[in-house]
């Protein structure tokens, strides 16, 4: 995996606790946020279809792999109702 550096602005009270938790947890700050994104964006949900069903053609890959995608989505929402 190609890793770019890039700038954003976080608030910071979300980046210290960023920095807090990655050192608390002994990793990098970067590894923290990057988690924390592939979590949010529900990146974490889709490696691990793709790696089950690598015999798939790529379009039955793919609507598994956001069939996955939206379940996930749908029970964060509900979870935050």
């Amino acid at each position: 995996m190609v890793k770019r550096k890039t700038t954003v602005y976080v608030d910071e009270d979300v980046l210290r606790a960023a920095k807090v938790y990655a050192a608390r947890k002994d990793v990098r700050e970067s590894e923290v946020i990057e988690t924390a994104l592939r979590q949010y964006l529900g990146l974490d949900v889709l490696q691990p279809v793709w790696e089950r069903n690598q015999d798939l053609s790529p379009e039955e890959a793919d609507r598994i792999a956001y069939r996955e995608l939206d379940a996930a989505r749908a029970e964060r929402r509900r979870k935050r109702s």
